[in-house]
């Protein structure tokens, strides 16, 4: 298990190298940053000033390597746009992504692997059909469709929920939180669902073809014939060697819930990563858009990490294979 672990983890290195050269080689060379912290009276002599203070002038792969190097530490420079450190940007809208990601991710596997496994069971009810609807709406409609519309219904014709925005937060030391205020669950739950749909839909689809191809094998048709409850069938035999598969599509899923709340923070206005993202691409803000990218890897890596762990664990033949 530990020579496992620090192969992963070994991986993982090379993976943020990776990432880190491709988003830093990708921003080094889109736009002029400087255009965007002068004014149109800055003398050239000014700007070469502030262009060799930012060290916009080294070459390349010294501007890389103090990238890793610096970042490795937790300090991503300074944003061009707010003239404030990247660290306390991304600390100030982090808490917002991840209890907006948290939530999402909690109604996608709370509802799809049950939805999942009942259309499976009950492939020829009229609640399986409603489901499989629900699912090809969930996996065809965009999210910012989805969004708008949920903004029409429950925001502008209902009045049941505000349309944008976190709510009331709380702040625990330099974590904001609306867990713990009315404001901040209301105005959770459009963003969480939008999210969490296409997510959901796609865990239920996967759930229940697993589910399926298992319930016909042989060793299913065994244990109905030495008399098993259908209930113990269901869901002790069938259900964990169905989860194998699903827990690293699953996984992957979740991670992406991070990497595309972008769309959602936009179109609620939420106050996450992804809007400072948004906004910091219309001012070619380098060192937040790089920073950014390296969070969402970091994110992907730990949960692949985590998903490799508990494939490991639910799969017996690769520990067999290690032994």
């Amino acid at each position: 298990m530990l020579s496992f672990i620090a192969r992963r983890i070994l991986q993982s290195v090379f993976v943020m190298l990776a990432v880190g050269f491709i988003a830093f080689a990708m921003f080094r060379y889109v736009g002029d940053p400087i255009n965007n912290m002068v004014g149109q009276d800055t003398t050239l002599a000014q700007r070469e000033a502030l262009k060799k203070q930012l060290g916009l002038d080294d070459p390349f792969m010294v501007q890389y390597l103090r990238f890793i190097g610096n970042a490795a530490r937790g300090d991503f420079g300074v944003s061009y746009r707010q003239r404030r450190p990247v660290s306390e940007l991304i600390a100030s809208r982090m808490p917002a992504t991840l209890e907006l990601s948290f939530v999402s991710a909690l109604i996608a596997l709370l509802l799809g692997i049950p939805m999942g496994i009942y259309t499976a069971l009950k492939r020829r009810g009229v609640l399986s059909h409603t489901f499989m609807t629900i699912s090809l709406l969930g996996i065809s409609l965009p999210t910012f469709l989805i969004g708008i519309l949920m903004i029409l219904v429950f925001g502008v014709l209902l009045r049941w929920l505000p349309s944008f925005g976190r709510g009331e937060v709380v702040h625990l030391g330099w974590w904001s939180t609306g867990f713990l205020t009315k404001s901040g669950w209301l105005s959770l739950i459009m963003p969480a669902f939008t999210l969490a749909l296409f997510q959901m839909t796609l865990i239920m689809r996967l759930v229940r073809a697993e589910m399926l191809e298992v319930m016909q094998t042989d060793f299913i048709k065994f244990a109905r014939a030495r008399g098993l409850p259908e209930r113990m069938i269901h869901f002790r035999h069938a259900l964990k060697n169905t989860l194998v598969p699903v827990i690293t599509i699953t996984g992957l899923q979740l991670g992406s819930i991070i990497a595309f709340s972008i769309i959602t923070e936009t179109v609620f206005q939420w106050p996450g990563m992804g809007l400072l993202f948004i906004q910091s691409i219309g001012a070619v803000d380098i060192p937040v858009m790089a920073a950014y990218l390296l969070l969402i890897a970091f994110f992907f890596v730990i949960i692949n990490l985590i998903v490799d762990l508990l494939y490991f664990a639910v799969d017996p033949r690769l520990r067999i294979q290690k032994n």
